[in-house]
């Protein structure tokens, strides 16, 4: 029951991560945190600003744990953030590993942050094939006539979700959030992910 509703909270945060890409009054925030206390998350950020973020009454914190490339089956229900090599093929920046009851979340193929020109695709893997260069991913979803081949490199980290808690906030920790910028100019999080065991949540 916990890790359902786990995953479907983090199911709810995805989509909500996603969309917030069109709006202007929110921003994805990814970063170290160096500081915690009533509800005042400070975070210094991949581009090297501090940012202090204060969190909702009823916030919810997500662990980000290792997987393996193992995990990756035909019919699982995946998001993976790729950029298309010089030969025009997609290779995997990263791959999460949804649970099942998470299946559907923000299903398609899109614009993504991670680095300039790369793109998300949350789909469900048709096929698995060992290749030279890595294993080979089939990425079908909802409104494509034909899935996207994404290769998958040894070096690509491969992720999942955990169970978390307030006790991850802690300074040293990574962080993954998207933050809602008030008319004040302060920023806002409900939700967050965390990597457990030093891990840096890829996405």
């Amino acid at each position: 029951m916990m890790l359902r509703r786990i995953a479907l909270v983090f199911a709810f945060a995805l989509l909500a991560t996603a969309a917030s890409a069109q709006q202007a009054a929110t921003q994805r925030v990814r970063g170290e945190i160096t500081a915690y206390a009533e509800r005042a998350l400070t975070v210094k950020t991949r581009e090297g600003a501090t940012l202090t973020i204060t969190l909702a009454e009823t916030f919810t914190v997500i662990g980000v744990a290792k997987a393996d490339i193992a995990d990756v089956k035909a019919n699982s229900f995946v998001g993976i953030a790729a950029l298309k090599g010089a030969d025009g093929k997609w290779v995997a920046l990263e791959v999460l590993v949804f649970p099942e009851s998470a299946r559907g979340s923000n299903e398609g193929h899109y614009p993504w942050d991670l680095q300039p020109q790369s793109t998300m695709t949350n789909g469900t893997v048709a096929t698995v094939v060992e290749a030279s260069q890595g294993r080979v991913l089939k990425v079908g979803y909802k409104g494509s006539d034909q899935p996207v081949e994404i290769v998958v490199p040894a070096t690509a980290p491969v992720v999942t979700f955990a169970p978390g808690s307030p006790a991850l906030l802690k300074a040293g920790n990574h962080v993954f959030m998207t933050a809602t910028k008030g008319t004040d100019g302060g920023l806002s999080a409900t939700r967050m992910l965390v990597g457990l065991d030093g891990l840096v949540p890829p996405m």
